[in-house]
């Protein structure tokens, strides 16, 4: 499989070097060459497959020979060794557990894949290479994790202070030597800015080797496509479901409708934001105009310029698709989220994290709409790493025992001074 930049489709490159750069160049992203479809001879066996043999499938045809199958099937294997259930709430409405993981998330599904690609990738190399990250809460603590350790791998992390939950903030100052955390003065969004500028630096690139993490790296990116054929494997049901994804980057949502193209049954997508409303105002309008990032209590959501959207719409205009069709979004304030928190503990039994409250939130109102859907919403973090906010709710008490106070918290600037300040030392 070749890999092109979405701002230069002449600049084509393979998968190991699109892992190996992370962002294509001029601040763009990669894109695969071609959208592989499975057959219909695949789809009659595809409920008969093990969660392994179902998680190769999906990803060698974007490695190819790159990786030998003996290896990737061991990469795809350690990549989702802890379950991806499916459990139902009521009669039309699903979730779908996406943190079972090893840091509470989905992110790490693509954290583990990159890593182990990554290590596959320098396995002859004597020469370090640093790892950037951006994250707004989930991503850093699971590539901290996937990357703990790993010879010849430094890590280095921007995540916005005061904006991610203490359990998340213990996550990423609390790992190994080879790992480094900083708190931004400012946004997410200005954390991905610092690591963007930092790939432009034509200075810093002669002085070392650097690729991202995030999921504007397609290793990251890709892999969350097994979220949803693991959810479908487990579907009962003839029709297809509407699927709501809590959307921050929308590198989730932009995998989930990747594997619709592939032939996943999926009736349509729904992108539930928090108050940082831009794609649902673009839905509406046709503007895109990115606001000022807000800080809510699903933090992990907190983008006001999702770099992944860009894939989305590069997805739909090959089969020259209206974006409509396929994607709804709609946002929601932290007062909703709450109200929808305390309703699903109530009614259901069941606790949810912020993030997923907003899904639910989604695919409850699509439902009002289209009385006889089925949804399933992404649950894409585990609800202790959100104590702080559940236990402010009535009738929710949650036993955090992870410790809050922060006392090796290193803060920069979110500037050109503060990246620089990290990489050039």
């Amino acid at each position: 499989m070749k890999y092109y930049s979405i701002a230069d489709p002449s600049h084509v490159v393979s998968f190991e070097q699109a892992v190996m750069n992370g962002q294509a160049p001029g601040r763009s992203l990669y894109f695969p060459a071609a959208i592989p479809v499975f057959t219909p001879s695949w789809w009659l066996d595809f409920h008969k497959k093990n969660a392994h043999e179902l998680a190769y499938d999906v990803m060698e045809p974007f490695v190819g020979e790159e990786i030998p199958e003996q290896i990737l099937r061991e990469i795809v294997q350690t990549t989702i060794d802890f379950p991806i259930p499916l459990k139902q709430l009521s009669d039309k409405l699903f979730i779908v557990e996406l943190f079972h993981g090893p840091t509470l998330a989905f992110k790490d599904v693509g954290a583990r894949f990159m890593s182990r690609c990554l290590s596959y990738f320098r396995r002859n190399s004597d020469k370090p290479i640093t790892v950037l990250v951006a994250t707004s809460g989930d991503t850093g603590g699971a590539v901290a994790h996937g990357f703990s350790g790993v010879p010849g791998v430094e890590v280095v992390i921007f995540y916005p202070k005061g904006k991610v939950s203490p359990f998340q903030e213990h996550q990423l100052l609390t790992t190994a030597s080879n790992v480094r955390a900083y708190a931004v003065e400012g946004s997410f969004d200005d954390c991905q800015q610092m690591v963007k500028a930092a790939f432009a630096d034509q200075q810093l690139q002669q002085q070392k080797v650097m690729t991202s993490a995030n999921s504007i790296n397609i290793a990251r990116w890709l892999p969350q496509q097994l979220y949803y054929f693991l959810a479908m494997q487990q579907w009962q049901y003839q029709d297809a479901p509407v699927i709501s994804v809590p959307s921050g980057n929308f590198g989730n949502i932009a995998a989930g409708i990747l594997a619709h193209q592939r032939g996943l049954p999926v009736e349509h997508f729904i992108a539930a934001c928090n108050s940082n409303d831009t794609v649902p105002r673009y839905l509406e309008d046709g503007v895109y105009q990115a606001n000022q990032t807000i800080p809510t209590i699903s933090n992990a959501m907190d983008v006001s310029d999702p770099s992944n959207f860009i894939r989305i719409l590069s997805l739909l205009s090959r089969k020259d698709i209206p974006l409509a069709q396929i994607l709804s979004a709609k946002s929601y304030s932290d007062e909703l989220t709450r109200e929808t928190i305390i309703q699903i503990n109530d009614e259901h039994q069941y606790l949810v994290d912020p993030h997923t409250a907003v899904g639910i939130a989604a695919a409850k109102d699509y439902q009002l709409a289209k009385q006889e859907a089925k949804s399933i919403v992404l649950a894409t973090a585990h609800p202790i790493k959100f104590s702080t906010v559940l236990n402010e709710l009535p009738g929710i008490m949650i036993n955090d025992t992870s410790d809050e106070t922060i006392l090796n918290r290193i803060v920069i600037p979110a500037s050109e001074e503060g990246w620089k300040q990290v990489l050039y030392t």
